[in-house]
C-alpha cells in the first residue's frame, strides 16, 4: 500500500482559515483535495504539530521526530472554497539532519523521487521531493551541515485554477502574483500574521503541461 497523507493537524483557529477563504467543517476540518487539514485551535501549539499517514507501519508514531498517527480512513471529498483553492500542491518539512530525516522515511518506505540543491533565504539547501499519494512532500535540509533536534512540517503550497481570481478575491490578505520557481507557473503568499494563520502557506497556479 502506498503511503499518503489522511490528515495533517494545525494549530490554528477555523475562524481564521475561513477568513482566508477556505471552507471549514463544523469539525474544524477543512477538506483540501484528498486531505484533512484538523484545525485544533492554538492552545495546541503553532503550525503544523502533526500528521495522519496511511500505508505506515502500525507502531508508528513519529517519522524524525514529526509526530504521527497510522490511518486506514478512506480520502476524503475534497470541499469547495471559496478562494479557488482545489488541492495541496505539496507540504514543506525543514530537516536539522537530511541524511537523518531522509533515512527516516527509507525506514517506511519512501525514497525520494529527486534530489536538488537550491537556496533557501540566501542558504544553500538541499531539497528531496516524495510522492505521498496527490501530494508532494518537499524535504529541506543542509547539503553539507547537521543539526540536533525534530524535523519539522514547515509550510503548505495549494494549487488554484486561476491565480488571478484568487489575488482578486483575497485582496490584501495575500501579496503580489510572481513568478514561480516551477516554470510558466505563477505564485501568491498568503498574509497568514494578519490573517492568525500559523502555517507558511502560499498559493500556486497548475502545472503546466510540458514542464
Amino acid at each position: 500500500m502506498d503511503v499518503t497523507i489522511d490528515e495533517l493537524v494545525i494549530a490554528d483557529a477555523p475562524e481564521a482559515w475561513a477568513a482566508a477563504g477556505f471552507t471549514v467543517d463544523d469539525d474544524g476540518v477543512c477538506r483540501v483535495g484528498s486531505v484533512r487539514l484538523r484545525l485544533v485551535g492554538s492552545a495546541q501549539g503553532k503550525g503544523i504539530v502533526g500528521w495522519s499517514l496511511r500505508g505506515v507501519p502500525e507502531d508508528l508514531t513519529d517519522v524524525d521526530g514529526v509526530v504521527t498517527t497510522v490511518s486506514d480512513a478512506p480520502l476524503v471529498e475534497p470541499a469547495h472554497h471559496a478562494n479557488g483553492v482545489t488541492y495541496i500542491d505539496h507540504v514543506v518539512l525543514l530537516s536539522p539532519d537530511l541524511s537523518r530525516t531522509l533515512g527516516a522515511f527509507g525506514g517506511i518506505g519512501l525514497d525520494p523521487r529527486r534530489v536538488r540543491d537550491g537556496e533557501l533565504g540566501g542558504m544553500p539547501v538541499r531539497q528531496a521531493f516524495f510522492r505521498l499519494g496527490d501530494v508532494i512532500l518537499e524535504v529541506v535540509g543542509s547539503p553539507d551541515s547537521a543539526t540536533d533536534g525534530p524535523a519539522s512540517l514547515w509550510g503548505l503550497t495549494h494549487t488554484v485554477d486561476d491565480i488571478d481570481a484568487t489575488a482578486a478575491f483575497l485582496g490584501d490578505r495575500t501579496g503580489p502574483v510572481k513568478d514561480a520557481v516551477q516554470p510558466g507557473r505563477r505564485i501568491t503568499t498568503l498574509r497568514t500574521r494578519e490573517i492568525g494563520i500559523s502555517v507558511r502557506t502560499a498559493l500556486i497556479s497548475p502545472h503546466v503541461r510540458g514542464h
